[in-house]
């Protein structure tokens, strides 16, 4: 991954909840949220809440809120319900809550996701955002597609040693406009 992490600096551990969205998965069977849950505490952040909820838009922009209003939450990552199948709506659900989508996140996962699965990329709706504060990544549901998103973009994005910018050094200045 292109930039440098800078040794000097003392890693900044963050605050992360995951949410997987699956009609099907249960915690015995929930592999990408298992996959995502150990990149996360092996990278030194906090694990701060783990929830599966079901494919139900209204549902999950209740919990999308109810973590951008909770202070010890200071990103959520959501796996699954990100395809174009009807009962796919984790990306109408984020949009609900976010204030400013992240569109570099989206594109950049498909340019990665492509160089692997080709054009069956297109059909990721991957995004991100900010609300109240709080980053929101919401990702496709497979377990290659939580390891590109981690290991490729996130890993270093949540570190605050990583240069030239990372979204952690950001995070003091996220809520800037309401004072």
């Amino acid at each position: 991954m292109p930039g440098r992490i800078d040794q000097t600096r003392p890693f900044l551990p963050v605050n992360i909840a995951l949410l997987t969205v699956s009609d099907t998965r249960t915690p015995e069977t929930d592999s990408s949220g298992d996959l995502l849950a150990a990149r996360i505490t092996d990278a030194g952040h906090k694990l701060a809440a783990r929830l599966i909820l079901p494919d139900d838009e209204a549902g999950l922009a209740r919990q999308f809120s109810a973590w951008a209003d909770d202070p010890s939450i200071d990103v959520v990552i959501s796996t699954g319900g990100t395809g174009v199948t009807g009962r796919d709506v984790t990306p109408e659900a984020l949009r609900r809550v976010i204030e400013k989508p992240i569109e570099g996140f989206g594109e950049l996962f498909r340019w990665l996701s492509y160089a692997k699965i080709g054009t069956s990329t297109i059909q990721s709706r991957a995004l991100a955002g900010v609300a109240r504060g709080t980053y929101f990544f919401a990702v496709p549901g497979s377990n290659s597609a939580c390891r590109d998103a981690w290991d490729e973009i996130l890993l270093s994005q949540l570190d605050n040693r990583h240069r030239p910018c990372n979204f952690v050094e950001l995070m003091p200045r996220l809520r800037e406009h309401e004072v």
